[in-house]
């Protein structure tokens, strides 16, 4: 298991243990956003987000 992996396990079963903590992390993801869900994928994910990310910043620094 990579530590990515372990790392779930043991968020898993703090869940089970405290019902409310997943509720409170869902919260905080909804508000923020899980920017590790974008980058999760392979190589040319990680190239594409990070292009259109730039992208968009470069766009709003110009306008």
């Amino acid at each position: 298991m990579d530590n990515r992996e372990e790392q779930e396990k043991k968020q898993m079963e703090e869940y089970k243990k405290n019902p409310l903590t997943n509720m409170a992390d869902s919260m905080n993801r909804s508000k923020i956003g899980d920017m590790g869900a974008l980058t999760k994928g392979g190589c040319l994910v990680r190239v594409l987000t990070m292009v259109i990310i730039v992208g968009l910043l470069i766009f709003l620094l110009l306008k």
